[in-house]
């Protein structure tokens, strides 16, 4: 699943610069700004859910938990990058200005995908599960106990 959000994104973006005429390098370049920053969010919601996992949290709990801990960080980011790329598109011209277009574009895909896209296709998943045992999301670190010490190789 972490997978399929950056692979829409691209695709969303692709489509909506489909209806602009030039599609050049300073496009490519904040395309893949913007993957950039969905696989960030990917990696918050990913890390915020582990946290609630090893912190003892029940499965559907760490996944609700993980989701509105991680947006505060998701939304402060992308709307400082967003706001970066408007100023871009205000201040810059040619292709500064193109770069700036599909930056914001990309961004608020991003944004959309990750509150939407991400968390309902999660929900749908895990959500018709009546007794969620685990949580397929990776390694599930946890510290040893107290005055343990481990052997670093």
């Amino acid at each position: 699943m972490p997978v399929l959000r950056p692979i829409l994104l691209a695709t969303a973006v692709a489509g909506t610069l489909d209806i602009l005429p030039a599609f050049h390098l300073p496009g490519m370049a904040a395309m893949a700004l913007a993957l950039g920053m969905a696989i960030d969010s990917n990696v918050l919601i990913n890390e915020r859910v582990r946290e609630e996992l090893r912190g003892g949290a029940s499965p559907q709990a760490a996944i609700q938990t993980g989701y509105d801990r991680a947006w505060a960080t998701i939304l402060d980011s992308n709307i400082t990058t967003l706001i970066a790329g408007l100023a871009l598109l205000a201040f810059g011209s040619g292709p500064v200005r193109g770069f700036a277009v599909v930056h914001c574009i990309g961004i608020l895909t991003s944004m959309f995908s990750a509150v939407f896209f991400s968390r309902g296709l999660v929900n749908f998943w895990y959500g018709r599960k009546k007794k969620l045992k685990s949580v397929s999301i990776g390694t599930v670190w946890r510290p040893a106990g107290e005055g343990v010490i481990t052997k670093v190789e």
